[in-house]
C-alpha cells in the first residue's frame, strides 16, 4: 500500500479527511465542563486528604507544584507566541509548503517551550531543573566508566546504601543517565546545557507526530493538527523534564516506522530497521515506554503491512541484545524498580492509590487542554467518522495511559511521566471545526499560561 501525500499550498482548504458533518458546540463545551469538574474535584479531594494528614505528597493537587503567582522574562514572549500561533497558525498551516511548515512548527514549538520555562526565570526554569540532587546529573561524577556503570546498574537500584542511584537514575533504565554523562563529556556540562538540549529535543515531538499522521493518512490532517501540537499545554513540562525528551525519541521512532511502512523497497526496510533501533533505545530511557508498543502496531494496521513491524522488531531486538551484552538486562532493571517503588519511605508506597487512580486523569486533562478534550469527545461520539490513523494512534496512547494508571506504578507526577503518550492524543483536536480553531488554540494557550503563572511547577 502506498500513501499519496498532498503537498501544495492551499491543499488543506479543500475537503480533508476530517469529518464534514459539524457537531454542536454545546457538546464540546459540555465535555470541557465535565473535565473542569473532574480537575476541580481532584484539587478539592487532594486538599482534603492533605488536611487529614494523608501523604498525597504534592503541593497543589493534582499537580506536583506549589501556589506562587509570578511573572518572569518569559511572560511577554509566551503571550506573543500564543497570539501569533493561535491567530495566524491555522492559515500558515494551510498555505505553507510542507517542508518549510515543519521547520516553522519546530521553531514555534521551541519558542513556546522556552518562553513557558523562562516564566520562572532562566535559572529556576531551565538551568536548575535537571541539576537537583535527585536528577540524572547527580550521577555524572559517579560514572567514570560507562561499561562498569552498565554492569552494576541493576544492583544499585533498590539498595539503600551510599552507592544507590539517585531517584531519577534509579527509576529509569541506564540510557537516560548515560545521555547526560555523554553530554557532559562532549563539553556541554551542567544543568544549563542539559536543560537547553533536553527541551530542544522535546520540542521536536510535534514534528514527528505530524510526519506520522502525514505518512499514514494525508497532509491535510497533519496541517490541521500542527498549531495544536505547537500550543500543547504539556509544553509546561516539556521545558524542562527528561520525559519531554523521551516523548520526542519515541515519536521519532514511530515517525520513521510510518515513513518506512509506506515506502517500498530497500529504502523502506532501512527506515523500518532504523525505527526499530530508535524504538528499542527508547525502552532504555524509560521503562514505561514499553506500554507504547501499541503505536508501532497502529502503524502496521494503518499501512496494512506487517513486514515493517517485523523489520522494526529486529532493530529493537538488536538494541536489547546490545545492552544485555554490555551487562544490563532490561527486565532485571524493571524488577528492581518495582522493589524500590514500594520500599519504606518511598513515595510510591506512601501515595494513596485510591486518590491517584483518578487524580492522575485530572492531571492529564491539564496537560491535554480543552481543545483535546473536545476532540476526544467527538472521536468517542462518532469513531467511524474519524480518520483511521488518527483514531489508531490516539487509541494506542489512551490504552497505554489506562494500563499505566491502573498498574499503580504511576501515582502522581503524570503531567510529565505521561508526555510520551499524551502527544499522540493531541491530534484529536484536528477534529474541531476549522472556523473555531483560533478560539480553541487561544484556550489551549491560556490554560498553559495560567498554570505557569500561578503555580511553580517542579518541571
Amino acid at each position: 500500500m502506498t500513501t499519496v501525500l498532498r503537498d501544495r499550498p492551499g491543499a488543506a482548504d479543500e475537503p480533508s479527511s476530517t469529518p464534514r458533518r459539524p457537531f454542536r458546540l454545546r457538546g464540546d463545551l459540555l465535555a470541557v465542563a465535565v473535565a473542569s469538574l473532574l480537575v476541580t474535584g481532584a484539587a478539592l479531594a487532594g486538599w482534603a486528604l492533605i488536611d487529614a494528614g494523608v501523604p498525597v505528597l504534592v503541593g497543589w493537587p493534582p499537580l506536583l507544584a506549589q501556589w506562587l503567582p509570578h511573572v518572569g522574562p518569559g511572560t511577554v514572549p509566551a503571550v506573543l507566541v500564543a497570539l501569533v500561533v493561535a491567530l495566524g497558525g491555522p492559515a500558515v498551516a494551510r498555505s505553507c509548503r510542507w517542508g518549510p511548515l515543519l521547520a516553522v512548527a519546530y521553531v514555534a514549538s521551541l519558542a513556546w517551550t522556552f518562553a513557558l520555562a523562562t516564566i520562572d526565570g532562566w535559572f529556576v526554569g531551565v538551568a536548575e531543573r535537571l541539576a537537583t540532587p535527585t536528577e540524572y546529573l547527580a550521577e555524572i561524577p559517579r560514572t567514570p566508566d560507562i561499561a562498569v556503570f552498565l554492569q552494576t546498574f541493576a544492583e544499585r537500584i533498590a539498595g539503600q546504601t551510599p552507592d544507590t542511584l539517585v531517584t531519577h537514575s534509579s527509576g529509569h533504565p541506564p540510557a537516560a543517565t548515560i545521555f547526560y554523562v555523554l553530554l557532559d563529556r562532549a563539553g556541554l556540562p551542567g544543568g544549563e546545557y542539559a536543560g537547553v538540549v533536553t527541551a530542544a529535543i522535546g520540542a521536536s515531538a510535534v514534528v514527528a507526530v505530524a510526519i506520522t499522521l502525514a505518512a499514514l493518512g494525508d497532509r491535510d490532517l497533519a496541517r490541521t493538527y500542527l498549531p495544536f501540537g505547537v500550543l500543547f499545554p504539556g509544553a509546561v513540562w516539556v521545558g524542562v523534564s527528561a520525559d519531554g525528551m523521551f516523548a520526542a525519541i519515541l515519536a521519532w521512532g514511530v515517525a520513521l516506522l510510518a515513513l518506512g511502512a509506506v515506502r517500498r523497497g530497500l529504502g523502506g526496510h532501512a527506515l523500518c530497521l532504523l525505527a526499530g533501533v530508535v524504538l528499542g533505545l527508547s525502552l532504555f530511557f524509560s521503562y514505561g515506554l514499553v506500554l507504547a508498543g501499541l503505536l508501532p502496531v497502529a502503524v502496521a494496521l494503518c499501512s496494512r503491512r506487517i513486514l515493517p513491524l517485523v523489520t522494526g522488531g529486529i532493530g529493537a531486538a538488536a538494541v536489547v541484545a546490545a545492552f544485555a551484552a554490555a551487562g544490563f538486562w532490561w527486565y532485571e532493571g524493571y524488577e528492581q524498580v518495582t522493589v524500590r517503588y514500594y520500599q519504606e519511605g518511598e513515595y510510591g508506597l506512601l501515595r494513596p492509590y485510591e486518590y491517584w487512580v483518578w487524580g492522575n486523569i485530572a492531571a492529564l486533562l491539564l496537560v491535554l487542554g480543552p481543545a483535546v478534550v473536545a476532540g476526544l469527545r467527538r472521536a468517542a461520539w462518532r469513531p467511524r467518522a474519524v480518520p483511521h490513523a488518527l483514531l489508531a494512534l490516539a487509541a494506542a496512547g489512551l490504552i497505554a495511559i489506562a494500563v499505566a494508571d491502573l498498574s499503580g506504578l504511576s501515582k502522581s507526577e503524570v503531567e510529565r511521566i505521561w508526555l510520551p503518550f499524551a502527544v499522540w492524543i493531541v491530534p484529536l483536536a484536528a477534529l474541531l471545526p476549522r472556523p473555531s480553531a483560533r478560539w480553541w488554540l487561544l484556550a489551549q494557550a491560556t490554560l498553559a499560561l495560567v498554570i505557569n503563572h500561578l503555580l511553580l511547577t517542579v518541571w
